[in-house]
């Protein structure tokens, strides 16, 4: 099967889109997914997403894991897509689509067209203990605060953690948070379904800027540092475990297209 793909970026977070409006991707194999997003033998992205009519939405967001594996939602992926429906033709003030968590909006900056507001989904319930905490913006998080993040091994101690006995069956993303400054912090973290460190998620960033909140009620704004580049996540806090109106930031890049065979 001959593929038309694209590539896109969201701080390093990168990424195969396939437009399949017309369905001729449905029947794609979790092997020719894995192999479409290897480093070395295929395109290389840590994820590969279709874009699919819905009725009664702008379209549908459907997300593989670079393993090959249909998974949860991915943020810096959903903001990649609405850039690539904006360069497909669909034009919107407003996005509105659905996918695997729900229905989400998102809008495309007028002043420089490169960052994408994504509204996730509100988060209900936090999982708190002394020294981290798990929540689910989309995708299981595990949220861990720590000194000196640039030095810790993410990948070793990451895989710790998702393939502990807690969480090994449903796997979990990682998360390691270094506050910057009163309203800034730094996150490095380690994907489930990639199995290694990514140079940014943005469920991951969402779900640690959350527990970062530096107003206990109302209005918040979190500027972002990860390895890929700089997010911002805007939420209203309504109390501990409750988060509302939650809006992830950031650049979404066309990097390139081409042809492959599958």
């Amino acid at each position: 099967m001959k593929i038309e793909f694209y590539k896109y970026q969201g701080t390093g977070n990168d990424f195969v889109i396939l437009d399949n409006r017309d369905n001729k991707y449905d029947g794609l194999s979790v092997k020719q997914i894995k192999h479409l997003c290897d480093r070395r033998f295929g395109i290389g992205a840590d994820g590969l997403m279709l874009l699919t009519k819905k009725e009664g939405y702008d379209f549908e967001m459907v997300y593989f894991n670079a393993d090959g594996n249909e998974s949860s939602m991915c943020g810096n992926g959903g903001r990649c897509l609405v850039k690539f429906a904006y360069h497909m033709g669909i034009h919107k003030n407003t996005y509105h689509f659905i996918a695997t968590d729900g229905e989400h909006f998102a809008d495309i900056a007028i002043d420089n067209g490169q960052t994408v507001r994504l509204k996730m989904k509100d988060v209900t319930e936090v999982d708190e203990h002394s020294t981290y905490a798990v929540l689910n913006t989309g995708s299981p998080h595990f949220v861990k605060f720590a000194n000196n993040v640039k030095d810790i091994d993410v990948v070793e101690t990451g895989r710790e953690i998702r393939y502990s006995k807690e969480f090994k069956e449903q796997g979990i993303n990682v998360n390691f948070v270094e506050s910057v400054d009163e309203d800034g912090i730094f996150v490095r973290t380690y994907e489930r379904g990639v199995e290694d460190e990514t140079m940014s998620c943005g469920t991951g960033v969402t779900a640690a800027a959350l527990m970062s909140a530096h107003n206990e009620k109302g209005f918040n704004r979190v500027e972002v540092q990860t390895p890929g580049g700089h997010l911002s996540v805007e939420f209203e806090k309504t109390d501990e475990e409750h988060f509302e109106n939650i809006w992830l930031c950031g650049p979404a890049e066309f990097v390139f297209k081409g042809e492959t065979e599958v």
